[in-house]
Formats: structure tokens, sequence, C-alpha cells
């Protein structure tokens, strides 16, 4: 009997998180059963729309921490894809602060075996950024599967980012 496949896809306030549901539509259309989890910025840009993600996850969509009495809302994880990640959320988890539940949950994970991949989109001046080759390096040392660069993606111009053009099948293929 096999496991059923559960991802945690989880978004950041990043240009193509206003398509996030292309995203789930992808790694679902390659067998997926697929939770979203957003970090609290990009849960706001789609608060309107909410439902329309839970109706087509079928899961609640998470943004913070449950409370401790709380039971957990969602399937235990198989892997884990951070897509779209910001340069902010990048940085944080490299630094090992983990304030939002989409830091929280690869951070751990990714020392619990589950297997995690992220891919960024942000711009080449926020790449410039000394930081970010060392949040980059530091999430590889400990496992996490960084897509940006050649296998992955190439941070764009600034003002010039092609956010609906996002490649998600890329990031969704990164997964075993």
């Amino acid at each position: 009997m096999s496991r059923r496949r559960v991802l945690y896809l989880i978004a950041c306030a990043a240009g193509p998180t206003q398509y996030v549901d292309e995203g789930v539509r992808v790694a679902q259309g390659v067998g997926w059963d697929v939770c979203l989890v957003l970090t609290p910025s990009a849960a706001r840009w789609w608060e309107p729309r909410m439902r329309e993600l839970e109706e087509l996850t079928g899961h609640p969509v998470r943004s913070r921490y449950k409370l401790p009495w709380e039971s957990d809302a969602l399937p235990r994880a198989t892997a884990m894809l951070m897509a779209p990640m910001s340069c902010t959320t990048l940085n944080k988890w490299g630094a090992g602060i983990a304030d939002t539940l989409a830091i929280g949950l690869p951070s751990e994970g990714v020392h619990m075996g589950v297997p995690v991949a992220a891919m960024p989109y942000f711009n080449q001046a926020q790449a410039a950024q000394p930081a970010v080759a060392l949040s980059v390096e530091r999430l590889r040392t400990q496992g996490v599967r960084v897509l940006i660069g050649a296998d992955g993606y190439e941070p764009h111009l600034p003002k010039q980012g092609g956010a609906k053009t996002f490649t998600w099948e890329r990031a969704v293929a990164a997964l075993p």
C-alpha cells in the first residue's frame, strides 16, 4: 500500500503568488494532494478569494501558527515546496528565524526527513545582497534543494519580473 503524497506548497508575498492556484493545479496534475500555506502578507493578497483556494485544495489554507489547544488542520507532509520564495523569506530562513508558519514548517521539516525544495522569485538587485548567497548556502547545507540560477529561477532585472510566467512546472518537478 503506497502512502498518499502530500505536498505543502508554501508561498510568500512575491509576484507569482497572485497565481498560486496555477501552482496548485500543476502539483495536483502530477498526483500531489496539495495543502497550501501562505505567509501572512501573501494571505492578505488572497483574502477575498481564500474560499476558492480551499475548494481547489480540499484543505484549509494556513497562514499562522495554530494555538496550543487546536488540532492539526492538515495531513502530514511527504514533501514541501516553497515557491515563490521572496528574498526576505530566504534570508530569514537562512538565519534560522522561523517567525511565520511558512518558514517554521520547512525549517523543521527538512530536519525531520521531509524533502524540501525552494524556488525563489526576486530581482537581481535583491540577489546581489551578500546575505542571499550565504542564505542559499546555509539552506543547501541543511538539505534544502534551493532552485536558483541554472537549475531554477534566474533573478530578473528590477521592475521586469514575469510573475505570470513563473515556472511552476520546474518547481514541482524538483520534488522527489
